[in-house]
């Protein structure tokens, strides 16, 4: 009602659930725990507008209005318009990113009244807009889907991330670090295997089974020789008994 502007759906539905939400999480290293990944969406007492105030107390200091470069292009090919700090947009932080910018919620036609298309913009520490999703229900699986790692929203930049977010994601998210990669080889991620290969059938050389050992004659002989005593020498047994 103060700002004559009304939540889009999905983010209404959100906010009747859980008035904000903040996960973070940690790694170890060397058995310390260090914080690493952060999630937050401001509650709703915390979805401050951006650009009507002045950024300093002393008096006539420069607002974010005052510091908009109008020299940007504006919705050049396929590229959004961006958003304005004047009266022309109104703009409300969902996510302070620890610094590192902000995530914003953008109503960009304000006048002569507020439509109710909203989009989520990032704005970066130099003021420069760059563009995320239409809807926050895209925004939030883009949130989830990077883990809150720092400075994922840089990835959505012409700059990218840093050289040392860029190692937490080669660590935990390689595929999506390497967007590029992925659109110009399709199957640079993805296993290869060949079924033809795995389950091929191999040719089983026949077992030759051992034929028992033939003897000699000369053994045969001795054989029947002592088996020829043996019968003698009972037989001789018998007739003394």
């Amino acid at each position: 009602q103060k700002n004559s502007c009304v939540l889009p759906e999905d983010l209404k539905n959100f906010y009747l659930m859980t008035d904000g939400f903040e996960m973070t999480w940690s790694v170890k290293t060397d058995d310390t725990p260090m914080p690493l990944g952060s999630m937050v969406i401001n509650s709703v007492s915390k979805l401050c507008r951006l650009g009507g105030s002045s950024m300093y107390t002393l008096p006539s200091a420069p607002t974010l209005a005052d510091l908009e470069d109008d020299t940007d292009e504006e919705g050049n090919g396929d590229k959004p318009e961006k958003p304005h700090f004047d009266s022309r947009s109104l703009i409300f932080e969902l996510d302070p990113c620890n610094g590192n910018g902000k995530v914003c919620l953008v109503y960009k036609h304000a006048e002569p009244v507020v439509s109710p298309d909203t989009e989520i913009w990032f704005l970066d520490r130099a003021l420069y807009w760059h563009f995320l999703t239409k809807t926050f229900t895209a925004y939030y699986r883009l949130l989830i889907t990077h883990l809150g790692l720092p400075q994922w929203q840089y990835a959505f930049t012409s700059y990218g991330v840093s050289p040392q977010a860029k190692q937490w994601f080669n660590m935990y998210k390689p595929i999506t670090i390497n967007t590029a990669l992925l659109s110009e080889e399709a199957d640079s991620f993805v296993n290869k295997l060949d079924p033809n290969k795995v389950f091929k059938s191999k040719n089983k050389t026949p077992v030759l089974k051992k034929k028992p050992l033939s003897q000699p004659p000369s053994s045969q002989k001795t054989q029947t020789n002592m088996t020829s005593a043996k019968t003698s020498s009972l037989a001789g047994n018998s007739s003394r008994k």
